[in-house]
């Protein structure tokens, strides 16, 4: 049992003893910072039941406790707040339990698996800022699931076709002149996109054309001649024209190419990934299936609907009248596809919030469908990245490439290291891995410590400050603590946890209190799907230990159990930063 259920328990007993109650569920919180004490119980909803004031049934509850309870050495009221201290050797024995346990925060696999499909980009253009908060939720959101006892799928599905594809290969075909990302010494993706933005140029010159010989602006949006036939190359590429297909082959397989080496640089990795030119025909079968059911209907024009009102939704079209697919059409097909391949408990897809519609729509006609894996779909919605100078457009050529903004936060990282000129010792190869590891400790940290439905706004300067509620100061903490045990190590100090009548400084009970904290942040992380759970603590984590170390005396105090009980605090904590930076997907320094 933990130290919460003990509590609960014995909670349980005090109000039975005394009121003849038994409580569905005893809750328990955090003492606020103000008050003594770590675990606070609220005694006001046992009020009308006993007919006493919250603060007697307080005094009443606290004072069994002190008597019967093994783990509690203390208590104080205010009004309505029951607020418990432990005894000393409670925390010491938990403290050994945690030091002890080489899995502390992972849990036993649970039998449950499941897929998280994120980053899910298109060929035509690079990875921006928006696709690094989409990739380091979905890889943040694996590794938490993962460590909760979950069998994770990481997927891919790249969007390969379609009209904006095209676009970027008619702009090259008309004005590429034979460019090569070795020609022109891009990567792939940037040159790919470099075409992207040259026919919205383009696209936009006709228009303005066409408006002057006094078409008006929506008809020429239709009739511009370079619109037109990239709708014509779709459709060559969809009959399978040599010529086209290998235009489209050659300038995906240079995006695939990009896309590698950049997830390469962040740190993110698939299980599978799917093309949507494989997929985009699916869902068809699904669509007539519906119709025998009844689930869909027909309208006059032959397309086919279904109706959601309902759930709150309203009518839906799944199949146009021409028999060709809508969106909703290809992920029916996938999702089906993804299920068959890999038969998991839940699916979960970490898409931005402006298609929370559509998934609401998916997630109804599946149930609607009688589909057994139905209940375990989750939209991971978020929030658009916004940058100091504004909202990002790809068409445009205003978005922020990833590989910019990671080259941009190295080169900061580079320098603020430099100008505090604690690295003299460093080879070139160490000093390059610590520069890279707190740009995209900074990058990575920032990105997910907002909750994931927030839009957020990035300021590349703010996150790597080496101070304040960012990756650096947590990645400094652990740096700080490593050089600590390595000075303990030269001084033969072990580490070892003193015997039970031991009187903790305040400080110690503090920092075991919240390496306590660490399992059930990572079960409320998993069961919310929020990362931001993991940064907040490991942020508060390094805080604690920094009033902690400000506090104490580690190596100098004369009581050498006092010395070895803190190192192996010391010992702790970095262990525990690195594991919940870890489910970040952020590396931790061993020197800074």
């Amino acid at each position: 049992m933990t130290i919460e259920d003990i509590l609960k328990s014995d909670i349980q007993k005090a109000i039975t003893t005394h009121f003849d109650i038994s409580l569905d569920d005893i809750l328990l919180q955090p003492t606020k910072k103000e008050f003594e004490g770590f675990y606070t119980f609220v005694t006001f909803s046992l009020t009308k039941a006993t007919r006493k004031s919250p603060a007697e049934i307080g005094q009443t509850i606290g004072s069994y406790l002190v008597e019967n309870s093994p783990v509690v050495g203390g208590f104080n009221v205010v009004q309505g707040f029951l607020n418990i201290s432990l005894k000393d050797s409670t925390w010491l024995e938990l403290f050994n339990d945690i030091f002890s346990d080489q899995a502390f925060g992972t849990f036993a696999a649970n039998g449950q698996s499941v897929m998280v499909e994120f980053s899910s980009p298109n060929t035509n253009k690079p990875l921006h800022l928006g696709h690094l908060r989409n990739n380091f939720l979905g890889d943040s959101l694996s590794r938490i699931l993962k460590a909760s006892g979950f069998d994770v799928v990481k997927t891919c599905l790249v969007n390969d076709r379609g009209i904006h594809i095209c676009k970027s290969m008619l702009a090259y075909r008309e004005l590429g002149n034979g460019e090569t990302p070795e020609t022109s010494g891009m990567k792939g993706d940037h040159l790919a996109g470099k075409y992207y933005v040259i026919f919205d140029i383009e696209y936009k010159k006709q228009i303005a054309a066409l408006i002057e010989q006094g078409m008006s602006e929506e008809e020429a949006a239709k009739k511009a001649p370079w619109i037109l036939e990239a709708q014509t190359l779709l459709q060559l590429w969809e009959k399978g024209d040599e010529g086209t297909v290998a235009l489209w082959q050659k300038m995906n397989g240079w995006v695939y190419a990009g896309f590698s080496e950049t997830y390469q640089k962040i740190g993110v990795s698939f299980d599978k990934t799917y093309y949507e030119s494989n997929t985009y025909l699916l869902g068809k079968d699904i669509i007539e299936e519906g119709l025998n059911s009844g689930v869909f209907f027909k309208k006059p024009d032959n397309s086919v609907w279904i109706n959601l009102s309902e759930e709150g939704l309203d009518e839906k079209l799944v199949l146009r009248g021409d028999g060709t697919s809508v969106y909703i059409t290809q992920d029916l097909g996938t999702t089906e596809l993804k299920n068959d391949d890999f038969h998991n408990d839940r699916y979960l897809w970490v898409v931005g919030n402006e298609q929370d519609y559509h998934f609401k729509v998916l997630f109804a006609i599946l149930k609607r469908l009688g589909r057994t894996y139905a209940d375990g779909c989750y939209h991971i919605s978020y929030g658009m990245v916004d940058l100091p100078s504004g909202k990002m457009k790809s068409r445009e050529g205003t978005v922020v490439d990833a590989d910019d903004l990671v080259a941009q936060m190295v080169q900061t990282a580079t320098d603020r290291t430099r100008d505090l000129g604690k690295i003299d010792d460093f080879d070139g190869d160490e000093a390059k891995l610590l520069y890279n590891q707190l740009a995209m400790g900074a990058l990575k940290y920032y990105l997910l410590k907002v909750d994931p439905k927030k839009r957020m706004l990035f300021n590349p300067e703010e996150s790597i400050d080496f101070q304040g509620h960012t990756g650096p100061f947590i990645q400094y903490t652990y740096a700080r603590i490593r050089s600590i045990a390595r000075k303990a190590e030269q001084a033969g100090i072990l580490a070892t946890i003193p015997a039970p009548e031991y009187v903790l400084k305040g400080a110690e009970r503090e920092l075991i209190f919240t390496l306590s904290q660490y399992p059930s942040k990572v079960a409320d992380a998993a069961r919310e799907f929020a990362p931001s759970l993991i940064s907040q603590y490991a942020f508060e984590l390094a805080k604690v230990y920094n009033q902690f170390y400000a506090e104490v005396s580690i190596f100098s105090d004369p009581d050498q159990d006092a010395v070895r009980l803190r190192v192996a605090l010391s010992a702790a904590v970095a262990e525990t930063i690195r594991k919940a930076l870890g489910l970040l997907g952020i590396e931790v320094p061993e020197r800074m």
